[in-house]
C-alpha cells in the first residue's frame, strides 16, 4: 500500500509542471491583444513609427499605460511629430495616433488616450504579491526592426526594494529625481530578463492575466549596451496601485 501512495504522489508531482506551462500559455494569449508598441511618429523623417517602448490597453479600450520615460520627450512644434500606439503583430502593424492625457514622473507612469476600442487588460488589487509568486511580462524587448513581435519572459518577484534613480554627480539630480527620493516607495524587483525595449510591459501572474504592476528599469552591470550583451536578470515594476491612483486622479474608470 505504501508503494502505491508513493508511485501516486510522485506521479503527480510530475505532471506539476505540465500544468502550470499549460496555465502560462493561456495567460500570454489573454495578455498579447493587449500589449501595444508605443512609438514617436516624424513623417518628415521616416514612414514609420521610432519604437520607444511597450504599452498595455486597459479601462475601456481606448487608455494605454506605459512609463512616463517613454512618452517623456518634448515634441517638436516646428514640424507633424506625434505618438503613437502600434497595435497587432508583424511587418503592419496598426499605426494609431495618441494623445498623451495624464502623467505621474514621480512613479514614472503616463496614460494615453487612442480613438480606437481595443481589448482591455483588468487591473488587479493593491496587494503586493509575495516574494516567490511567479510572474510573466509581455512586450517588446529588442524594438521592432523586423516588425512588431512580441515576446514574454518568466520569472519570480525577488523581493521587494525603494525605488530610486541613482546619479553619478550633483549636476545628475533633476528636480524629478530629487522628488523620487522625497518620496520613496516600494516597487518588485524581479529574477526575470527584460531589456529596454520592455519599458511599460505589464506585469502578471503567470496564471492570471490581471495587470500587477508596470516594468519601468532594468539593473545594468556596466553601460546600457550591457543591458543587451550580458542583461544581469534583475528587472523592476512599479505597483499597479499607483496606475490606479493617476486613473483616480483623472477621472479615469478602469476594470478590476
Amino acid at each position: 500500500m505504501r508503494k502505491w501512495l508513493m508511485f501516486v504522489s510522485l506521479w503527480i508531482g510530475c505532471l506539476s509542471p505540465t500544468i502550470a506551462a499549460s496555465t502560462l500559455v493561456t495567460t500570454i494569449q489573454q495578455v498579447k491583444p493587449s500589449v501595444v508598441g508605443i512609438g514617436l511618429m516624424t513623417p518628415i523623417n521616416a514612414r514609420n513609427a521610432q519604437l520607444r517602448g511597450t504599452g498595455f490597453v486597459f479601462g475601456n479600450g481606448r487608455y494605454v499605460a506605459t512609463n512616463y520615460h517613454v512618452v517623456s520627450q518634448v515634441l517638436d512644434p516646428t514640424i507633424v511629430q506625434y505618438y503613437a500606439v502600434l497595435s497587432g503583430s508583424g511587418r503592419r502593424p496598426e499605426v494609431l495616433r495618441a494623445e498623451t492625457i495624464a502623467v505621474d514622473p514621480v512613479h514614472d507612469i503616463a496614460i494615453l488616450q487612442i480613438t480606437k476600442t481595443l481589448p482591455a487588460l483588468s487591473l488587479a488589487s493593491n496587494k503586493m504579491e509575495p516574494a516567490g509568486a511567479d510572474i510573466a511580462l509581455t512586450g517588446f524587448p529588442i524594438g521592432a526592426v523586423l516588425g512588431l513581435y512580441p515576446a514574454t519572459h518568466a520569472g519570480i518577484v525577488a523581493g521587494f526594494t525603494p525605488d530610486s534613480t541613482p546619479a553619478n554627480n550633483a549636476d545628475q539630480l533633476t528636480q524629478t529625481i530629487i522628488d523620487r527620493l522625497n518620496k520613496s516607495f516600494m516597487v518588485y524587483q524581479l529574477d526575470a530578463t527584460a531589456y529596454p525595449g520592455n519599458s511599460g510591459s505589464p506585469l502578471y501572474r503567470q496564471d492570471n492575466a490581471d495587470v500587477i504592476g508596470i516594468i519601468n528599469k532594468v539593473f545594468v552591470k556596466e553601460g546600457k549596451e550591457s543591458a543587451l550583451s550580458a542583461p544581469s536578470g534583475i528587472t523592476y515594476a512599479i505597483p499597479i496601485k499607483h496606475l490606479k491612483d493617476l486613473a483616480n486622479k483623472e477621472q479615469i474608470k478602469w476594470q478590476n
